[in-house]
């Protein structure tokens, strides 16, 4: 005994039934495998702040409204990454990043999409204008999670699934408000 079935002579009606099924199966595999497939991004791209991208019949995009501002200066940078844990707040891993003029209280920022899909947004609010991170400046996130801080001092950001939205082919709207250190 080789440890083999021996060969199965099927029917011509067994074997198109078979053929069907194997066609099927090819089929659906396809399916599955076109979300992943359409996931391949073009990163670090950035614009300035263009409401009308947000406009009824536009999208994907998600409009942003940011609130908690504590002041007009310096910048604010929006960044919209593919909500998956390789690439979330990882520098150039965002796939938009929109950069506003602040205003203390609340902005609106509109953020073009590359694809229907799940993303996550993280706003900086770099108060001093130097382009950096800095314990004076806010960030806040899409679904608000807190950011916590570690021993007191330095930020812990959230993991993705807590800034995890979905858009479709319109326009989203989030709020993000803003926290500071």
């Amino acid at each position: 005994m080789n440890g083999f079935l021996p060969p199965i002579r099927l029917s011509h009606r067994g074997q198109r039934i078979v053929a069907s099924l194997a066609a099927t199966g090819l089929a659906l595999a396809g399916l599955l495998a076109a979300p992943v497939a359409a996931q391949s991004f073009s990163y670090a791209k950035s614009a300035g702040n263009d409401p009308g991208q947000c406009a009824a019949g536009k999208g994907p995009a998600a409009r942003v409204t940011v609130s908690g501002l504590k002041s007009s200066e310096g910048n604010l940078f929006v960044r919209a990454y593919p909500a998956n844990s390789r690439d979330w707040l990882e520098s150039k891993r965002y796939v938009m990043r929109i950069d506003a003029l602040p205003q203390k209280g609340t902005v609106s920022v509109c953020v073009p999409l590359p694809a229907a899909g799940a993303y996550a947004i993280a706003v900086h609010h770099d108060v001093n204008g130097n382009r950096k991170s800095d314990l004076s400046d806010g960030a806040g996130m899409s679904n608000n999670p807190g950011i916590k801080k570690i021993l007191g001092l330095v930020p812990r950001p959230p993991s993705v699934d807590k800034a995890r939205f979905t858009v479709g082919e319109g326009v989203a709207r989030l709020s993000i408000a803003v926290q500071y250190m």
